[in-house]
């Protein structure tokens, strides 16, 4: 499996506000930014090293991240692990006894597929497994 961080997701409640700190104030730059409707999020992606950092804000109420946000506050979202195969990590959890948010992968705007793995599983950080290389 040999997974890489691909990025890490901050939830925010202001998206313009938190580009004051990441972007203004650390110098990292917007690589992309955009709403996600199925997602009730709008996000920028920020690159830092090999990875990135990803901020999101949640487009309405209802959203998993505006739930977040109100039970927990602005702050670490979840860690994105970058995998070759989605399907063989998530057989490789399922073995391991981890639960997934979805039985099948679900495909981004970008064609990519991803799962989710409950923070129950991974002592309490939600992860994103993303099938991908990082170049």
């Amino acid at each position: 499996m040999n997974p890489s961080i691909h990025h890490i997701a901050i939830a925010v409640h202001d998206l313009e506000a938190a580009l004051d700190f990441y972007r203004d104030a650390l110098g990292l730059a917007v690589t992309e930014r955009r709403e996600v409707p199925e997602e009730g999020v709008e996000i920028a992606f920020l690159p830092a090293g090999e990875g990135e950092l990803e901020l999101l804000q949640p487009l309405n109420e209802a959203s998993s991240v505006a739930q977040f946000l109100e039970k927990r506050g602005e702050g670490l979202h979840h860690v994105c692990l970058a995998v070759d195969d989605v399907e063989v990590a998530m057989e490789r959890l399922r073995a391991a006894g981890a639960r997934l948010l979805s039985d099948e992968p679900r495909v981004n705007v970008h064609g990519t597929r991803y799962v989710f793995v409950h923070p129950r599983s991974a002592h309490g950080v939600l992860l994103e497994v993303y099938e991908c290389t990082m170049n």
